[in-house]
């Protein structure tokens, strides 16, 4: 790469951090007042950790992403070894029809969600934010797991049936190992996707919940306090932490593939 490229490149990762590096520098800015440094503080970071508000909002983040991840990764992983059983026209179809939320627009997403949760006769709150997060999580996970199930080996599996070992215990011991990176990266993903979202969370979540995205939004309608420049700063080093872990994931990942086409 010339110095020319090298210049473009520096360029454009600064204009698309520079908003993010402003926001980072406001929240240890001892004043209240945009534009106006006053010093060095973190007294902004005491009294987000003081809110009640937002601490329970950060729970319900947490909790949520957590189990919708988990929930999803699982389902993901059980549909992709079914797929691996079916047909390859079939497993065309059913990749096809997986990756249709993944295109559809959030807002679509979140408002048949609501009308459906609604149509069932489910009461808006944390239930139905988990299941909507779960839905819109469990496309992701199948992106990052069936690949990887569909490459596998069927060898090895029925050489530790033959010895005498147990179908989950074959299972347990001798394809899980080949699919962990996978299954990571689908709960790492699906985690971030989950502690994102705003649009499916504000129409899923109902009166007297709310996750980070959505508290955040309800501050701003009332005034920017410069606890939200906090709270956004530790948002995005949250997300930082997990997509150096996905990079971490997608290196073992590759590594082991490469050795298992060498061997």
């Amino acid at each position: 790469m010339n110095k020319k490229s090298k210049g473009y490149l520096g360029l454009l990762v600064l204009f698309m951090y520079a908003p993010i590096f402003v926001l980072v520098a406001q929240s240890f800015n001892a004043s209240r007042y945009r534009g106006t440094w006053a010093g060095f503080t973190l007294d902004w970071y005491r009294e987000l950790f003081g809110s009640e508000s937002i601490l329970d909002a950060f729970w319900n983040t947490l909790s949520i992403g957590f189990t919708a991840a988990l929930l999803a990764t699982l389902l993901a992983l059980l549909t992709a070894l079914g797929m691996k059983c079916i047909s390859k026209k079939g497993q065309v179809m059913l990749r096809g029809l997986a990756n249709v939320p993944l295109l559809n627009a959030d807002i679509v997403t979140g408002i048949s969600l609501m009308l459906l949760f609604l149509g069932l006769g489910l009461r808006l709150g944390y239930d139905t934010i988990l299941l909507a997060h779960i839905v819109i999580c469990l496309p992701y996970a199948l992106l990052c797991i069936l690949p990887q199930v569909l490459a596998t080996d069927d060898v090895l599996y029925e050489a530790a049936l033959d010895l005498g070992a147990p179908p989950f215990t074959a299972f347990r011991k001798v394809v899980l190992p080949e699919l962990y990176p996978g299954i990571l990266s689908a709960f790492l993903l699906s985690f971030a996707m989950s502690a994102d979202d705003f649009i499916v969370t504000y129409f899923t979540k109902g009166a007297g919940i709310n996750t980070l995205t959505t508290e955040i939004y309800a501050e701003l309608k009332v005034g920017i306090h410069p606890e939200l420049y906090a709270l956004s700063t530790l948002f995005f080093v949250s997300v930082i932490v997990l997509v150096g872990l996905l990079a971490m994931n997608f290196r073992v990942l590759r590594a082991r593939t490469s050795k298992r086409r060498l061997a």
